[in-house]
């Protein structure tokens, strides 16, 4: 536990809400961090691609990705193949990605972390040029959130170390020309909630009346956080073909799919088909469904296999996606079954036979490495260490804190830490904010910076989870 002469260490947490997976992921970090240390460590969780100090410009660009895997997911292929090459990449950072430079460099000129973490590959070379430019000799790491192909970006980067969540992202990083040495295969971290030991039928079934179903054979379909994979037409060929069986669809983000699958269930009108939006308890959804369905996308393999949950695969995003179903079905965790008809076929085989859904079953529970959030976090933890202020820190600690009465306090440089450690202790977010100052060692960039934290009204938000 900390404690005011010991205060929580600054992480820094960068993620991009380019769909649910990047989120995710840095949570299921942090909760195993502060599960296994804690009020060692203070993340702070930062979006430097959809936050609140970066252009509309580039919110709107990094908000089409939940349309594009859906509507045109050729597009979006043709988009990362031509930036997964070291020209492409290039022109996209000094193009519609330059201005993640300048928010990433802001975040860690405002929170001074022990050590930053990219969550987002296009997060990855703004922290390494942040770290130069700030002049904070923090360690920075990136977390690969693919399962089997790794764009360019997740491993170009002069980061520290990479994780990687895969034997074969980490064949990957061999061929790039990664040194062994600076890549670390330890998985896709999970939240803790997905890791406890799968449940016999008797639990499922208990599960599924705790839900409010009927305690049938269940079927779940996902589509992550944007409800992508033609969910609804899933659904449909499932209820028209296979008979005794529920069918709960999570349209996660999805409010159009959600109304469509919402207006089939009327239609229905025999209480099989249940539609759920974006769910706080999605493992209790995957712990005691008896086959899940959706896209091949990493998380939700993750996820899937750590509960032990047979999985049928209909579709995969182009890309980042492409091996995952192969991964799934060679693991015996599960089947492909790219059009709805064979779909509901495989469905109701399973249906038909125990012995191939256990023997499923067990083959998925083998895939899954739920212990890949407490490895990660013991990594961070050893890698993490408090780093002395030098100069550059000085605007922060010195004069950069607002007073009470909105002018410039003169606080000790010791005051954020501590703050953060009674903020520790009393299981409250801590809010800061960045005022001007004067810095004759450098006082252009700092000035600069502080002045467009200060218009722009953000708030970095250390949110500490309730102790």
């Amino acid at each position: 536990m900390a404690s005011p002469e010991q205060p929580p260490l600054p992480l820094l947490f960068l993620i991009g809400d380019t769909g649910g997976g990047h989120r995710s992921a840095a949570a299921a970090v942090q909760q195993a961090l502060e599960r296994a240390l804690p009020g060692r460590f203070a993340p702070v969780t930062w979006d430097p691609l959809r936050g609140p100090d970066v252009p509309g410009l580039l919110r709107w660009f990094a908000g089409l990705y939940g349309l594009c895997i859906r509507l045109t997911p050729w597009l979006w292929w043709s988009f990362w193949r031509t930036s997964n090459s070291r020209l492409g990449l290039r022109v996209l950072r000094r193009t519609i990605m330059a201005p993640v430079y300048g928010s990433v460099e802001r975040a860690v000129e405002a929170c001074r972390p022990g050590l930053i973490v990219a969550f987002h590959p296009m997060t990855a070379d703004p922290a390494v040029r942040a770290r130069t430019i700030t002049g904070v000799q923090a360690p920075v790491i990136t977390v690969v959130t693919d399962l089997v192909t790794a764009h360019l970006s997740w491993v170009d980067a002069a980061v520290d170390r990479v994780v990687v969540s895969s034997e074969a992202v980490a064949s990957e990083c061999a061929g790039n020309g990664t040194p062994p040495g600076r890549y670390v295969p330890l998985g896709l971290p999970v939240a803790a909630e997905f890791c406890r030991p799968p449940l016999d039928e008797a639990q499922r079934r208990a599960l599924k009346l705790e839900l409010g179903l009927r305690g049938e054979f269940l079927v779940v379909l996902t589509g992550g956080a944007e409800g992508s994979g033609r969910l609804r037409q899933g659904a449909a060929a499932i209820l028209r073909q296979v008979a005794d069986v529920d069918v709960v669809v999570i349209c996660g983000r999805n409010r159009s799919l959600r109304r469509r699958v919402s207006r089939l269930a009327e239609r229905t009108g025999d209480g099989r088909l249940t539609a759920q939006g974006f769910v706080g308890n999605m493992a209790d959804w995957l712990r005691c469904a008896d086959i899940v369905v959706g896209k091949a996308g990493p998380g939700t393999i993750a996820e899937a296999t750590c509960c032990g949950a047979p999985l049928v695969l209909t579709s995969f995003v182009p890309g980042q996606e492409k091996g995952n179903a192969e991964f799934v079905t060679a693991a015996g965790a599960g089947v492909y079954a790219p059009r709805p008809r064979h779909l509901a076929a495989e469905v109701g085989r399973l249906r038909r036979d125990p012995a191939a859904l256990a023997a499923m079953r067990d083959a998925s529970a083998r895939a899954g490495r739920p212990g890949a959030a407490v490895d990660i976090a013991r990594f961070i933890a050893d890698l993490a260490e408090p780093v002395p202020i030098g100069p550059a820190a000085e605007p922060v600690g010195a004069t950069g804190l607002t007073g009470g009465d909105g002018e410039s306090a003169d606080w000790p440089s010791e005051l954020l830490p501590a703050l953060m450690a009674e903020t520790s202790t009393l299981g409250r977010p801590l809010v800061f904010a960045l005022t001007d100052v004067e810095d004759a060692d450098h006082p252009a960039r700092a000035s600069s910076s502080l002045r467009r934290l200060r218009r722009s009204g953000v708030l970095i938000r250390a949110a500490l989870r309730d102790r």
